[in-house]
């Protein structure tokens, strides 16, 4: 019966897809299931009674060994294990090691392991669906908030533009008024135009570049906010190279300008008349767009890695959503470019744009 008893035994152990051995103090094998073997490349012959753990693990033995060594002490081990198949294939298992102890003697372990490849796969499935779902999350909301940003900023403009024309006094002051109505005009035209294209390429999963004037863009912008530059009575001072062509999205470049001059004269130093310079400087290998104000600038040292992060606001602005920076960042960063920034409270701050040299052509 007890012959009987060890067949149907061994037929079970045999039979389940789990690697399942027992080793003793000496580390020599004494049982191996099939699966076991199977996934060693090994056969019966080669291991029972005949070969140390040592042999079999060959190099991961090191990897191990605490494991090993914490079973013949008494304790139950259960870890993570990457193991290279004799084929050269990678499997993912979860071992455990459960001590034998006989009368407070541990005679060996036994070893239960599981074969979990198929869930680790189906972990990296789930991660790169997540991460398409994020960037996916993410292009929404930016796309998102480059709408709110750039029509609120028209509407408030042309709001207020049609208040001034209701109360010009005379025509040639109607007349002037009326010509910056047809620029703000024009411009929410173009703006419209660009982020149709902006929806229609993230639905096709790609952003529009083309060559654009970084002197006439950010004229246009001055342009369009020239009730906020003239209620705050600012000084814009624009130096780039009037002939410097950016390779970039019309929409994303539009609203980087906008977000950084609207920054610019919203935290104004309240005791000084706001100072806004624009400049550019080609080293060796990149464009530097600087963009510097002498406004109540920000404490780095305490928000500096907080700076471009979602709904982080650092002046107390009831208005602030933090969302502008993380905005620009973002577009910067998807046209090649990159961030970096200066700041001094009751200061000022500058922002410097890198873009790569083959992104940008310089006039001859």
């Amino acid at each position: 019966m007890e012959a009987e008893n060890n067949s149907y035994s061994l037929a079970v152990a045999n039979h389940i897809s789990a690697m399942l051995a027992y080793w003793d103090n000496d580390l020599v094998c004494r049982f191996a299931n099939a699966a076991y073997m199977e996934w060693f490349g090994k056969t019966r012959e080669e291991m029972i009674d005949k070969m140390t753990l040592y042999e079999l693990l060959g190099p991961i033995y090191s990897e191990n060994r605490k494991y090993i060594m914490g079973a013949l002490e008494g304790e139950p081990q259960t870890f993570e294990r990457e193991i290279v198949l004799p084929n050269g294939t990678v499997r993912h298992s979860i071992a455990n090691y459960f001590p034998d102890i006989i009368d407070g003697e541990v005679y060996g372990f036994y070893v239960h392991v599981a074969d979990v490849t198929g869930m680790k796969m189906l972990e990296k499935d789930l991660q790169r669906s997540n991460e398409i779902i994020t960037d996916q999350n993410n292009r929404l909301l930016n796309f998102a908030n480059v709408v709110s940003h750039n029509l609120n900023t028209y509407a408030f403009n042309l709001e207020v533009m049609l208040d001034f024309i209701d109360n010009a006094e005379t025509d040639e002051e109607k007349d002037e008024l009326m010509r910056h109505l047809r620029g703000i005009s024009r411009n929410f035209t173009s703006t419209i135009k660009n982020l149709n294209e902006i929806a229609d390429a993230q639905n096709q999963g790609r952003l529009k570049h083309e060559w654009l004037n970084l002197y006439d863009y950010f004229e246009k912008a001055i342009d369009m906010l020239c009730n906020q530059v003239k209620e705050s009575h600012a000084l814009i001072v624009n130096r780039i190279d009037t002939g410097i062509l950016i390779w970039a999205n019309p929409a994303y470049l539009d609203s980087i300008i906008l977000n950084f001059l609207t920054n610019a004269l919203k935290y104004r130093h309240p005791h000084r008349l706001p100072v806004i310079e624009l400049e550019t400087q080609v080293t060796s290998s990149e464009l530097v767009l600087r963009i510097r104000d002498n406004g109540l600038g920000i404490d780095l040292a305490r928000h500096g890695d907080d700076l471009f992060g979602m709904y982080k606001t650092f002046h107390g602005n009831a208005d602030a959503k933090g969302i502008g920076l993380f905005i620009t960042k973002f577009q910067a960063e998807a046209m090649g470019g990159r961030i970096e920034v200066e700041s001094t409270v009751d200061d000022g701050t500058t922002f410097s744009i890198y873009f790569a040299l083959k992104l940008v052509q310089l006039p001859s």
